[in-house]
């Protein structure tokens, strides 16, 4: 049997791939596919987080990170009102709970209206207990641009605005080998053979390991990180009334455990961040020994955990003791107890980390013969991922040359829904595969 040929393979059917999909379909007439190894999309961290429209609080001005972040948190709400996802432009408190966080707090307000937040508000005691409460701190920034919403679903729209393009999305299709061939790419998969023209790889907790074996080296490895969720018993839900987060700790890449209401009304509380031994490990008693030894080999791992170890320690230590846990929340709820909380569910953050140890804080994208590869994909990437995926569309439009190969096909759809800057968040590899700075 033929296998069947397509214009650009993508791979991944998360938020992102589904996204550079949407952006591609709109744009030009072409035949993609989209494959997604689960038997769902947003199988993993697509699906599996906090469900926030970030505002722009944490990035330093004029990066990139802001940038997307901003673009893409305004063009969520206008795409969830277009196709009537559930959504709200609810805001959040982010508290500071001691004097010693007030320089933090100070910056991380610097850093917001530097990012054109301007209904920025500084809180004291008094201010924090009308906006919540049950919460307590000493100052807190309220950040009215904040939102919540299913990524999920915000996902499978994409996905169906794809196929309304005629675009083909395979689930249940993971990828086993990528060969080239004479027009391209071979994609051996659990569902058959595909080909395609061009690749795209946003496969998120497996994107390293399908740019190896499409011959190029990332010059990272993906370590997974376990991010584990309590929620409020129903009964106990009027202790939050929003989204209630800590001071972050800037030496460290995750925001800390915080309170956040769900669009379905939950109110979630967590996460940590504990190391996973497994790619896809949503349990604690997940384990791989294929991932294990090979987390364990590499020594940018190593380096990471030198110096990353007390606050691993401490993040390890909170998924064990539910006292220890609650203890961390109760620096912005007091009132909360033990019976308060109940197990929820789990996330795998696909952090990328460098063979010298450190961890990739932006986005990286790789460029190679007939490919682009996401391999880092951090917070904001759901919030920004309309913008993103019309920059990773625009990198295609170059590389690929995609006006010459769709002359005549245009669906005057060209210009982007935003003109974005690859910038230093896109790389190349070389003929050899190695990745240079572009």
């Amino acid at each position: 049997m033929n296998a069947s040929r397509y214009d650009i393979a993508i791979v991944g059917g998360g938020i992102l791939g589904t996204s550079t999909a949407m952006a591609l379909s709109r744009r030009w007439r072409l035949s993609l596919l989209v494959l997604e190894a689960a038997d769902r999309l947003a199988a993993h961290q697509s699906g599996n987080n906090s469900g926030v429209i970030h505002s722009g609080l944490y990035y330093k001005p004029g990066s990139l990170k802001a940038h997307n972040c901003i673009l893409g948190r305004e063009a969520m709400y206008r795409f969830c009102a277009q196709y009537g996802i559930a959504h709200e432009r609810c805001g959040k408190l982010v508290i500071a709970s001691t004097e010693k966080e007030l320089p933090a707090l100070q910056e991380l307000e610097r850093r917001g209206r530097g990012n054109g937040l301007r209904e920025l508000r500084r809180l004291g005691p008094t201010a924090i207990r009308e906006r919540e409460p049950h919460a307590s701190g000493v100052a807190a920034l309220l950040v009215p641009d904040t939102g919540i919403v299913d990524y999920a679903q915000v996902t499978r729209a994409f996905a169906e605005v794809v196929r309304q393009g005629n675009g083909d999305v395979r689930l249940g299709a993971r990828v086993k080998s990528v060969n080239r061939n004479d027009g391209g790419f071979s994609l051996e998969t659990s569902k058959g053979e595909f080909r395609s023209r061009y690749l795209l790889n946003c496969a998120g907790l497996q994107s390293d390991r399908i740019a190896r074996m499409c011959g190029v080296e990332p010059g990272l490895k993906i370590v997974p990180f376990r991010g584990e969720y309590y929620e409020l018993v129903p009964q106990r839900g009027f202790l939050v009334r929003n989204l209630i987060y800590p001071v972050p700790n800037p030496d460290f890449p995750f925001l800390g455990v915080h309170f956040t209401r769900r669009i379905d009304g939950r109110i979630e509380v967590g996460p940590n961040a504990v190391l996973a031994f497994k790619r896809e490990g949503y349990r604690r008693a997940s384990f791989s020994a294929m991932d294990a030894t090979e987390l364990l080999a590499y020594s940018g791992f190593r380096r990471m955990a030198r110096v990353y170890w007390r606050e691993a320690a401490g993040e390890f230590y909170r998924s064990v003791s539910k006292r220890a846990f609650v203890r961390e929340l109760r620096k912005l709820v007091p009132g909360l107890n033990e019976n308060d909380i109940r197990r929820a569910g789990s996330g795998v953050r696909a952090q990328a980390v460098e063979p010298s140890g450190r961890l990739v804080d932006d986005f990286r994208i790789v460029e190679a013969d007939g490919m682009i590869h996401v391999l880092n994909a951090p917070s904001p990437a759901a919030t920004a991922s309309i913008s993103i995926g019309e920059l990773i569309a625009d990198i295609a439009v170059r590389k690929f040359e995609l006006g010459r190969l769709t002359r005549g096909k245009s669906r005057n759809l060209s210009e982007p829904l935003f003109k974005l800057q690859a910038g230093p968040m896109n790389s190349r590899a070389d003929s050899k595969g190695m990745v240079h700075p572009s």
